[in-house]
């Protein structure tokens, strides 16, 4: 293309990706109205649907396109051949979502998309149906024929841990060699300001089981020189963090975050953290929630309240999530969660810890011409505010996946979320103005990417 074509394509993208938008939001909805849950205990028949319907939304933008099972819930894959000399990018989003958990918590039903004040309503609306649909858009902005190659990768069990990624990785892997790859399953900084995810802690789950009786007994008879489990879970559970809230499990990797403005008003409204409830840990809030570990009881096994008796629990047991630094190796991570819940167990309690899951962060090195491309395009769809770099707390191991099995390509983390969206809770929603930006975004890319080799 000419000099003055190049610099006139932003605002011929941005006008045709308008142009667009009514009908990829139509095609969004018909997405989020199946209820595509990749937990076991829902009726995957959904999800094979939902891979149907990405893969004729594929086949209608000329991609020739496959979906693949290997073991797992199915993935469906589309390619589009590069032009001569043009490199390949390769676009990955996931069509499963997560349980709506109780109707009554939603303000409309979850697989109803519904708009409220420029938002789209509805579960996988933005995680991560938006993320197909962005992919969708771009490739609709160069009327199929984009001046690269490309190949589009939409997993269907991401929401379950990704069980059968490696595999596909393994056997299709060739299929999504790329220059460049888009992994659009995050989240922009804030509404109006653009971001690129470059850092991601990993995580590390266990079961740990604390036994102290071979039988319940009474606790009127018994209790008090004889402890029982729940109490000794309950003290071991609190030795995690020390007296600020720092987690106490030594040799773990940390580091410190980006110097961003995010304050402690930010933190409290965006957690939704209760009035009066202190804030925990120390240093900046950034580094805590991106660059250090974490130690979460996300659940526990113990006698209900409505049914409890009057004895001494021989047993309990929780399930413990861990964030780790997204450099840290995860078994060495979980080999260091072990020795200090054996080695603290109160009052000689018998301790059991078992590996439930692990993932691997990831730590991108974001410099290059290609991710020079990507924040020119993510300046341009958002009028010339900048892009962020920005980590996220969370885990999504699929990432670290990718990254070893293309160890050449530029990883590009990106995502049509904001703080507001909550994802994987009641009321998922997404903002239609971010996610139009991030539309015109990609195409932007696609149009950019032949100059950044």
């Amino acid at each position: 293309m000419t000099d003055n074509t190049a610099a006139q394509l932003p605002s011929e993208l941005a006008a045709t990706v308008h142009e667009l938008m009514p009908a990829i939001r139509a095609d969004l909805e018909a997405l989020t109205r199946i209820p595509s849950v990749s937990l076991d205990s829902f009726d995957q028949t959904h999800v094979d649907e939902s891979a149907e319907a990405v893969a004729a939304l594929l086949r209608a933008e000329g991609l020739q396109v496959e979906i693949v099972r290997e073991g797992g819930r199915p993935a469906v894959i589309g390619r589009l051949a590069a032009p001569e000399g043009a490199p390949t990018i390769t676009l990955y989003a996931h069509h499963d979502v997560q349980p709506p958990g109780n109707d009554s918590d939603w303000d409309t039903p979850p697989f109803e998309p519904v708009e409220r004040d420029g938002r789209l309503y509805g579960r996988g609306a933005a995680d991560d149906k938006a993320g197909v649909m962005a992919h969708i858009a771009a490739l609709r902005a160069h009327g199929g024929r984009p001046p690269v190659g490309v190949n589009v990768f939409v997993e269907g069990e991401e929401e379950v841990g990704s069980d059968s990624l490696a595999t596909i990785l393994e056997r299709h892997g060739d299929k999504l060699r790329a220059d460049a790859i888009v992994l659009a399953d995050s989240s922009n900084w804030q509404i109006g300001i653009p971001a690129l995810t470059t850092s991601l802690r990993g995580m590390i789950r266990v079961v740990v089981t604390v036994r102290t009786l071979d039988h319940s007994v009474h606790s009127g008879m018994y209790g008090g020189p004889v402890p029982d489990a729940l109490a000794a879970l309950v003290r071991l559970l609190a030795s995690l963090h020390d007296d600020k809230g720092d987690v106490a499990v030594a040799g773990l990797v940390s580091g410190d975050a980006a110097d961003l403005d995010f304050d402690e008003a930010r933190l409290r409204e965006e957690s939704g953290l209760l009035d009066g409830v202190q804030v925990i840990g120390t240093g900046p809030f950034l580094s805590q929630l991106w660059t250090r570990p974490a130690i979460t009881t996300i659940g526990i096994d113990a006698p209900a309240v409505d049914v409890a008796s009057n004895t001494l629990v021989p047993a309990a047991r929780a399930k413990v999530s861990m964030r780790i630094a997204p450099s840290q190796e995860p078994r060495a991570a979980y080999d260091l969660l072990r020795r200090h819940l054996i080695d603290h167990a109160p009052w000689g309690a018998q301790v059991e810890v078992t590996l439930d899951d692990e993932g691997a962060g990831f730590d991108a090195d974001a410099e290059g011409p290609i991710y020079t491309a990507a924040r020119s395009s993510f300046a341009d769809a958002w009028d010339g505010t900048q892009p962020v770099d920005m980590g996220v707390g969370g885990s999504i191991p699929f990432v670290a996946a990718f990254a070893e099995r293309f160890p050449d390509a530029a990883i590009l983390v990106t995502g049509v979320e904001d703080p507001d969206t909550r994802a994987h809770g009641a009321n998922e929603s997404l903002h239609l103005g971010e996610f139009e930006r991030v539309c015109l975004a990609e195409a932007l890319l696609l149009a950019r990417l032949p100059g950044a080799r």
